[in-house]
């Protein structure tokens, strides 16, 4: 089996808090594994899921793979420290097949459990990088991941006037980073509401206030 050899030491004496979840944007997994273990593409990943289910393990858990790359999340950078980053073999337009989110599930659950790691914090690359990446992408079962406890969803809530300054706010008590509301609104759709449209709306306002309420922190928000 491959490995790769694109990793370091975590830094500052961190460990894993957060798992981020990507999609590889390639054509095939060999093509994926070829990238990710190539010293030359300076990047990688913990794990790669193949389509058919296939678990792939590139780097050890306690070391530092380069897979999330400048971004924030619970109010601080540094993601790939903090983390542990999952590949998901996919093209980007492609369903995600049952059998590789079976192998996600089953990773997640003993990931989560080894490290502590809470639901709330097995974000998409996208969440900690508004504006800048969209993976895993609107196609991604992120509902699938909460009703098996290794992920959250929000409860539907009654619906608040739009208010941008208040929806920045929750967004960052989740754990969102900083950015315009454009770029935000965008991010959190990705991942709650990946078919709606238009402006900013009550059910927006709902569903970040159900997060925040439930998962958040007071803290000022981080620079993506």
């Amino acid at each position: 089996m491959m490995r790769s050899p694109n990793f370091g030491e975590r830094r500052d004496g961190l460990s894993p808090e957060l798992v981020v979840i990507h999609y590889t944007a390639m054509k095939s997994c060999e093509a994926a594994l070829r990238a990710l273990c190539d010293p030359a593409r300076e990047v990688s990943a913990h794990y790669l899921i193949s389509e058919t289910g296939e678990l792939l393990s590139l780097v050890d858990e306690e070391m530092r793979a380069w897979h999330a790359g400048a971004g924030a999340w619970a109010g601080a950078g540094d993601v790939n420290s903090r983390s542990i980053g999952i590949e998901l073999a996919n093209t980007g337009f492609a369903p995600f097949p049952a059998p590789q989110m079976d192998t996600l599930e089953t990773l997640l659950s003993a990931t989560l459990a080894r490290w502590n790691i809470p639901p709330q914090n097995v974000i998409a690359h996208s969440d900690m990088t508004p504006g800048r990446k969209i993976d895993p992408g609107p196609r991604f079962d992120w509902r699938r991941l909460a009703f098996g406890g290794v992920s959250v969803w929000p409860e539907a809530g009654a619906m608040q006037e739009p208010n941008p300054l208040q929806f920045a706010t929750d967004a960052a008590r989740f754990g969102y980073p900083e950015s315009d509301l454009d770029h935000l609104l965008r991010a959190v759709r990705l991942r709650f509401r990946p078919w709606a449209k238009g402006p900013l709306d009550g059910e927006d306002m709902a569903l970040i206030a159900d997060l925040a309420a439930r998962y958040g922190v007071d803290r000022e928000p981080a620079n993506a």
